[in-house]
């Protein structure tokens, strides 16, 4: 809702992305349940879907330039290995650059990793505000495509936001992390960087994001208004009880033209239903 309201004020396009790259965990029918979700609740995207699966020879192009100008290496590590020599950290594991010496000869063995730099990365996020990251303290080498030869998040999304022309990247804080590491290859590969708003994520009573993991309930699309409507409260919007049983169609008309990102709760995450210090527009 966050990402579609922003782009609505904005006059601009939005955009939906499939990220099927990692095939052993896409369950069957659930990218088309995904978009007969969005339809229900009233979205409404510009352009064809983009599917990351159709999208490999793009990748593959990312990679070689990464590998020609010397910036990945090959990784033998096995996980059993990394666990006995990485980093701990609360965010995972800290890669310590055990292969960095390696150069890329073989793509059928091991992952390529791309070295990172021993400066810091900072951003300014729309409602985080400043974002700061030493790669090489804080993350290590990172992986660009897997030991399995499937390409890893972080480089297909940047190629994903160049060639789609994104201006501006509307997300939960569970990937504000990653923005470092994108903006590295982004500058690495000589592709724009787009604006940031990472917005709070839900959080159940135990602060776990809400998903399947977790057990999280899934959306009542027989009632897509009420979904929306709380959907709005979380987002610091403050929608009139009235709304509560209008039709998805009077909601989004409603919440395009009060979208303001300043009353949105500038905090990494919020259980629903958690009162709301919304501050003033």
């Amino acid at each position: 809702m966050g990402s579609y309201l922003q782009a609505r004020v904005r006059h601009g396009e939005w955009l939906v992305r499939i990220e099927d790259i990692d095939e052993p965990r896409n369950v069957p029918g659930a990218a088309d349940d995904i978009l007969a979700s969005l339809e229900r609740l009233g979205f409404e995207w510009d352009g064809d879907i983009r599917w990351q699966s159709h999208m490999l020879d793009a990748y593959h192009e990312a990679l070689g330039n990464l590998i020609d100008a010397g910036h990945c290496f090959t990784c033998l590590c096995t996980r059993s290995k990394l666990r006995q020599t990485a980093i701990h950290s609360p965010d995972g594991f800290i890669y310590p650059g055990t292969c960095r010496a390696n150069t890329v000869t073989d793509l059928t063995r091991g992952a390529i990793r791309v070295r990172v730099c021993d400066s810091e990365i900072t951003f300014d996020d729309a409602l985080q505000g400043n974002c700061t990251q030493h790669l090489e303290r804080d993350v290590g080498d990172f992986v660009v495509r897997r030991g399995d030869g499937l390409f890893a998040y972080q480089l297909a999304v940047v190629v994903d936001d160049a060639q789609q022309g994104i201006t501006e990247v509307v997300r939960g804080t569970d990937l504000l992390g990653s923005t470092t590491r994108q903006i590295y290859l982004q500058r690495l590969l000589d592709l724009p960087t787009p604006g940031y708003l990472h917005l709070p994520v839900v959080v159940n009573s135990q602060g776990q994001k809400l998903s399947k993991q977790t057990g999280a309930a899934a959306l009542d699309l027989r009632r897509p208004g009420m979904e929306l409507f709380h959907a709005l409260q979380f987002l610091g919007q403050q929608p009139p009880d009235e709304l509560m049983h209008a039709d998805t169609a009077d909601i989004w008309h409603w919440a395009i033209h009060h979208w303001d990102i300043t009353r949105i709760p500038a905090v990494t995450s919020q259980a629903m239903g958690a009162p709301i210090d919304a501050k003033a527009g």
